[in-house]
């Protein structure tokens, strides 16, 4: 039986940091030092907005422990959603062709733009892999990707196995977004075209609304790895324009909503390797507050460091030397 990781899928969101993080530990570096004494592993979110320097990840891998495990969520041009034009890497900004919108939005870039941010970003966290501290990349498909008859399936499915060569040998978690690949017989023709390619899975707990479109919370092994992430049920805000993902992930889970996923969860612990399971629902303090309650849930099957000390107390000022350089992109957000 393998073991689960629990963690959050930011340590940076702003309402986080105004919330979570006790006074004093107010740098980048002292939020991932913190955040690192209390779990073993996170998800860069921030890499779908703007492919991260190769210096970043050198700074997220020396931050933190031996052990700890990077999760990079891809770039949104290598799965077929817009892009910020602002945020274009240097070296996909001329010499590639594409349209923008009214709203300075990237779209339908030529395959080479596509294959090429793939190059740049598994050069951007190579320092991860070399540093023993890569995870998975999630690959997080956009709503209208879906398997709604056989010509969206196949055209699909040739895409999922066309990204997956260009991030060998790299885990790659899929993550639909499109109930269509879980219905009917499309259930097993999901679980067995990646079972037979190695690739993870991603379940999800997210709203269910009346549409049918969203994810259900369906379970399964398809690799080594398992990956869960959830999203909180706040239905009002899932298609909403937001100002921020977290307020599109505005919801703090019950113990009682928490806890019907601890058989599920302990079934793909006994059928992987390693399984993650993270929080998306980043506002406020909820993600690392639920991440703890899960912890709970779960108990011995969670590995020992994992959502300990959630809320904790502030880290010893010698734990939080500065070891280099804080870079945070103000325009979009982001920090690194």
């Amino acid at each position: 039986m393998g073991d689960m990781v629990v963690g959050t899928c930011s340590w940076t969101d702003r309402t986080m940091v105004e919330r979570w993080y006790p006074r004093g530990v107010s740098s980048a570096e002292q939020r991932l030092r913190y955040y690192a004494e209390r779990f073993d592993t996170v998800e860069v979110d921030s890499a779908f907005y703007a492919i991260p320097k190769p210096e970043y990840a050198v700074n997220w891998a020396r931050r933190t422990p031996p052990g700890f495990t990077f999760h990079v969520k891809a770039y949104g041009m290598m799965t077929g959603h817009e892009v910020d034009e602002r945020a274009l890497h240097p070296d996909l900004a001329d010499g590639y062709e594409y349209r923008i919108t009214p709203r300075g939005r990237v779209r339908d870039p030529d395959e080479r733009m596509v294959e090429r941010a793939f190059e740049l970003f598994v050069e951007s966290i190579s320092p991860l892999v070399e540093a023993g501290k890569m995870g998975g990349v999630l690959m997080q498909y956009p709503p209208w990707f879906t398997a709604v008859d056989q010509e969206h399936r196949h055209r699909a499915m040739a895409r999922i196995e066309r990204d997956a060569a260009l991030l060998a040998p790299l885990p790659m978690f899929v993550e639909f977004r499109d109930s269509s690949w879980v219905k009917g017989p499309n259930l097993e023709r999901t679980m067995r075209f990646l079972s037979d390619r190695g690739l993870t899975f991603v379940a999800v707990d997210a709203p269910q609304l009346a549409s049918g479109k969203v994810m259900p919370p369906v379970t399964a092994a398809t690799s080594a790895l398992g990956y869960v992430r959830f999203h909180g049920r706040n239905q009002g805000t899932w298609n909403a324009r937001t100002v921020s993902a977290a307020d599109r992930f505005d919801y703090l889970y019950t113990p009682e909503e928490l806890a019907p996923w601890h058989e599920p969860l302990v079934e793909l612990a006994e059928q992987t390797e390693r399984t993650w399971v993270m929080f998306n629902n980043c506002k406020y303090d909820y993600a690392p507050r639920n991440a703890r309650e899960m912890a709970e849930i779960l108990g011995d099957v969670v590995a020992p460091r994992a959502g300990a000390a959630a809320t904790g107390e502030p880290v010893a000022q010698t734990d939080l030397e500065r070891s280099g350089p804080d870079v945070t992109d103000g325009q979009l957000g982001l920090e690194f």
